[in-house]
């Protein structure tokens, strides 16, 4: 409980395959968000753009927040494991979550891969409350193997994205059940450039 404040904290935290660097705010409604960043084989890190976008909109709108660099990023040990090892990471951010702040809701989001590894996780926690995913990686990861994700959720997906297939994005959203709410922004590629202003709109419209 110490760590959570209404400022930044940083700090590394034991995790299952050593320490992960996080950086944790505290909000003003029982509900804390724990998200999830792009590949890190391809710069992806906590300090992404969109990441630190979901993290301040969830923080503005009173929840704690939770972001932090996967295994081999920045001061975080260990070495990237294809989203098994990151999944068992959040597993357990989620499990020292609930202990700490037994009377929060728990959040789950993320972007791109994040999006795959924050669906993972939900899709294997009963207490999870809420999925927030971003541009996920449904073609280069096997999310249509995953157990059915039974919280509410949404996804959010640019009609430009030029990583993603949006069409693949869009088909799997339609095999899911229960189904995601899906929200479509016009024009914004995979990073949102320029276009982060809608993205938060879109998550404010979606989940307040």
């Amino acid at each position: 409980m110490q760590h959570f404040s209404e400022v930044e904290t940083r700090l590394l935290w034991p995790g299952p395959a050593g320490e992960i660097e996080m950086i944790i705010t505290s909000g003003h409604i029982p509900a804390t968000a724990i998200i999830c960043h792009p590949h890190p084989l391809f710069g992806g890190t906590m300090g992404n753009k969109v990441v630190t976008t979901l993290a301040r909109t969830f923080h503005d709108k009173g929840l704690s927040t939770i972001r932090f660099n996967f295994r081999g990023v920045g001061k975080s040990a260990g070495t990237h494991d294809q989203g098994q090892g990151e999944t068992d990471d959040v597993l357990a951010i989620a499990a020292w979550v609930k202990k700490e702040r037994p009377q929060d809701a728990l959040w789950l989001a993320g972007f791109s891969f994040g999006g795959y590894v924050a669906t993972s996780a939900a899709s294997r926690l009963s207490s999870a409350a809420r999925l927030v995913i971003v541009a996920p990686q449904v073609s280069r990861f096997e999310m249509a193997n995953l157990s059915p994700v039974l919280c509410p959720w949404v996804v959010i997906q640019g009609e430009q994205d030029d990583v993603i297939s949006p069409e693949a994005v869009y088909a799997w959203v339609e095999h899911q059940e229960p189904k995601p709410a899906l929200v479509r922004i016009p024009g914004a590629g995979h990073f949102f450039h320029r276009q982060l202003g809608e993205l938060r709109t879109a998550v404010e419209k979606s989940c307040f």
